[in-house]
């Protein structure tokens, strides 16, 4: 009897037991309860603290934590948590029809100071802090790989008088009950540039061949060496100004053309509305159809015709 208690109190441990999960700042986790499904309800907790409760109906409800409008539940019994924060990180209890389940967030935030390029020689600090939230608790295993492939086996480097060989990937690495993260950041280092002395040109006072053009009297530069301004040839500066003249010459004849044609066009417009105006206005004019003539109405008397006339008698 006593074996079978035993047992079942081993089994109990066993499904209590902490699931670890770490990630970083600004990221997303998914919290597993332990169960696929349950009857009743589940309830999630932090500290103590309702996270959020969900029932078999469908009905859920949040609690007052930091982070509840960061929070959904997913697969009836899992929850998302996203834009972590470090103080997200703590004990988290999933109660499903009674079975418990306790799991824990370990936030882990990587920084480097001064932020940017740095330059050779001077200091820089790398941390990655790993905030598991829970007092007592064991502080999870931290490193730092360099680069080269080597191991600062501290989650704090202090970079005195950086080299060019820092310059690359370091990789915080964090493991913690079998959990491993890892977390990377590139360093850029700017190296010190030797600038060149330019050759100097060399102004001839005197010349001993006055008469082959290479040379003149003091004060010409001498053709081996063409003046530079700002690492181009003189005369390539010459061209780009005078390319850039014809340019907006150019521009400005294309605007001068287009102003004056539309001038004209105005113009045009002003004089073919004047000559229709002046033109004398035609009007229609309709033929119409007389008028029939109206039937005779009733029956008229006929006037006698006048008798002829008859001769005059002659004595």
């Amino acid at each position: 009897m006593k074996t079978i208690i035993l047992f079942g109190l081993v089994l109990g441990a066993l499904s209590a037991a902490d699931k670890v999960y770490i990630t970083d700042v600004g990221g997303k986790v998914t919290l597993q309860c332990g169960v696929s499904s349950f009857k009743h309800m589940v309830e999630w907790n932090r500290d103590d603290t309702r996270i959020i409760r969900v029932q078999r109906n469908g009905l859920s409800s949040k609690g007052e934590t930091p982070f509840k409008d960061r929070t959904k539940s997913l697969k009836d019994t899992d929850i998302e948590i996203s834009k972590i924060q470090e103080s997200d990180s703590g004990k988290f209890t999933c109660v499903a029809d009674g079975s418990r389940n306790e799991h824990l967030l370990i936030v882990v935030s990587v920084s480097v100071v001064p932020s940017g390029t740095l330059k050779v020689g001077a200091d820089a600090t790398l941390e990655c802090k790993t905030n598991p939230g829970v007092s007592g608790q064991h502080k999870p295993n931290v490193k730092w790989q360099k680069p080269d492939g080597s191991v600062e086996t501290k989650p704090k480097v202090e970079l005195k008088h950086v080299a060019s060989s820092d310059k690359g990937t370091w990789t915080c690495l964090v493991s913690h009950q079998g959990e491993t993260f890892n977390k990377s950041v590139t360093i850029n280092v700017e190296e010190h540039v030797e600038t060149t002395t330019p050759p100097t040109i060399v102004e001839n006072s005197k010349s001993s061949n006055l008469g082959n053009g290479e040379n003149s009297t003091g004060g010409v530069r001498g053709f081996g060496h063409p003046i530079m301004l700002l690492g181009l040839v003189w005369w390539i500066w010459v061209a780009i100004g005078a390319g850039g003249l014809v340019v907006i010459i150019l521009i400005i004849v294309i605007i001068v053309v287009h102003k004056r044609n539309r001038r004209k066009k105005k113009k045009f417009l002003r004089m073919k509305k004047a000559q229709l105006s002046q033109k004398p206005k035609k009007y229609c004019q309709c033929v119409r159809q007389t008028a029939a003539a109206k039937p005779r109405q009733g029956r008229r008397r006929e006037k006698p015709s006048a008798l002829p006339l008859q001769p005059l008698l002659q004595k």
